[in-house]
């Protein structure tokens, strides 16, 4: 694959001295994209396109780290798991900041291009596609900023609440501030739109292109977050009725170290977070929440597909990117537990019983499996909120399950030990939104988060 050399934005993206940049003369191996193909280049650029930010699983209480390790930790992995005030001590170059604002850049130096690209009859499938994948890739990274930068989605309030910078255009020169938050979500969900209408029913055999049925699916997961649960659960079925494959979990291998694989049929989109010395598959510091694994039936095989254990403890392996580092993109097993929220919550609870059944006995013990019941709404929403954490642990939702929740009912609160000293984040807490990295703050004179 080429290695294209294109500029890249300072407001936000990088730690670099604007005037500097600015000033620099043109070098001759600069490339601007131009082409569809160029296009589809940069969009196929797994490094930058499909990464997500960590803080927000470094935040959530699905794991906790032994005191031996505590020293070895980055500053930022250390501020985060103990929710500190300050979490970079200064240090910039933040990747959860600058990362999916790269992704924003490459999202919209192609949708500018491609207006210099004529549509016709011949290309008219690419163009739309490029045009498609540009609008999820934007919108998908700003979703993930807006669930680590800014607080979660109140609507009561939302309009005051602050966003973050909506980065629409590639001019370098573009003065921004913080949106609102209404205004972040209504971009996302804009973009995500009109993103279904370009992309193709199909998944790519390498999962690593959007289409839409993980449109829908990343539709239904927005929606879930501003906790509008008839929209959330509408886009969760469009996602299934287009692909609903699940994986019998009988069929993987207990004791492998990677018992999934990238291409496993239940990922419509493949992303992961950015690398953490803590949340590293079978090489990283971080055990398992003991009241999660202890949640785990004999004979449900999440308990060893998902986690290992060594002298020191249990520690998570099961990631569907097939590597060691965590997966947090878009899978049918996801899409199921929100359709079966959405249905709980409507007091269809047949229906939501029967979506929660149909991904359980695929992660149960072959004939092992007894269908779950419930006679009231708010027992099967109990009962899919227990399994939807038992479902996706490491994936990256947890954080904005903890945001989402503690809104309806406050009771989720994050404790930490470190040197017997406890340390707890509180409900509803303006430590739900992290800070700006400090060179970001400064560069774009951004409005900081209350801390």
């Amino acid at each position: 694959m080429k290695v294209y050399h294109i500029f890249i934005l300072c407001l936000g993206l990088i730690s670099c001295n604007k005037k500097e940049f600015l000033d620099e003369r043109p070098r001759s191996d600069l490339f601007v994209p131009t082409t569809l193909e160029d296009f589809q280049a940069l969009l196929d650029n797994d490094p930058v396109i499909n990464m997500t930010p960590v803080l927000g699983e470094l935040s959530a209480d699905n794991y906790y780290v032994l005191q031996s390790y505590w020293s070895s930790l980055t500053t930022k992995e250390k501020n985060a798991y103990t929710w500190e005030k300050d979490t970079y001590n200064g240090e910039g170059k933040v990747v959860d900041w600058n990362m999916p604002y790269q992704q924003v850049l490459y999202a919209n130096v192609i949708l500018f291009g491609l207006d210099k690209v004529p549509f016709t009859a011949e290309n008219s499938k690419q163009w739309n596609y490029i045009r498609g994948a540009a609008l999820f890739t934007r919108a998908y990274a700003f979703y993930n900023l807006a669930q680590i930068f800014t607080l979660p989605y109140n609507a009561a309030t939302s309009n005051q609440d602050l966003g973050i910078p909506l980065k629409l255009t590639p001019n370098v020169d573009e003065k921004l501030q913080r949106s609102t938050l209404e205004q972040t979500y209504v971009q996302i969900l804009k973009d995500l739109l009109d993103a279904t209408f370009l992309l193709p029913d199909t998944i790519s055999s390498l999962r690593n292109r959007p289409n839409k049925p993980a449109a829908f699916a990343q539709l239904a997961r927005v929606y879930l977050s501003v906790r509008q649960y008839d929209k959330a659960g509408a886009y969760a079925d469009s996602s299934l009725q287009l692909y609903k494959a699940l994986i019998d979990y009988n069929t993987r291998d207990v004791n492998s170290s990677r018992p999934f694989d990238k291409l496993n049929v239940e990922t419509m989109y493949n992303s992961r977070l950015v690398e953490t010395n803590i949340l590293k598959g079978v090489s990283g510091f971080g055990l398992v929440d003991t009241n999660l694994y202890n949640s785990y039936g004999p004979n449900d095989l999440r308990r060893s597909l998902f986690f290992f254990t060594n002298p020191l403890g249990k520690f998570f392996k099961g990631s569907y990117t097939g590597l060691i580092w965590a997966f947090t993109g878009l899978a049918t097993d996801e899409t199921y537990l929100i359709r079966a929220e959405c249905k709980a919550r409507a007091n269809d609870v047949s229906g939501a019983m029967n979506d929660l059944n149909t991904l359980l006995v695929q992660r149960w013990k072959t004939g092992s499996f007894i269908p779950f019941t419930a006679t009231t709404w708010q027992d099967a929403l109990n009962t899919i909120l227990i399994e939807r954490r038992k479902e996706l642990p490491c994936r990256g939702v947890r954080w904005t399950d903890i945001r989402r929740l503690n809104l309806e009912t406050p009771s989720i609160k994050p404790v930490r030990f470190i040197n017997n000293l406890p340390y707890e984040l509180p409900v509803n807490s303006p430590k739900y939104a992290l800070p700006i990295p400090p060179d970001a703050e400064q560069l774009g004179n951004y409005i900081q988060n209350e801390r």
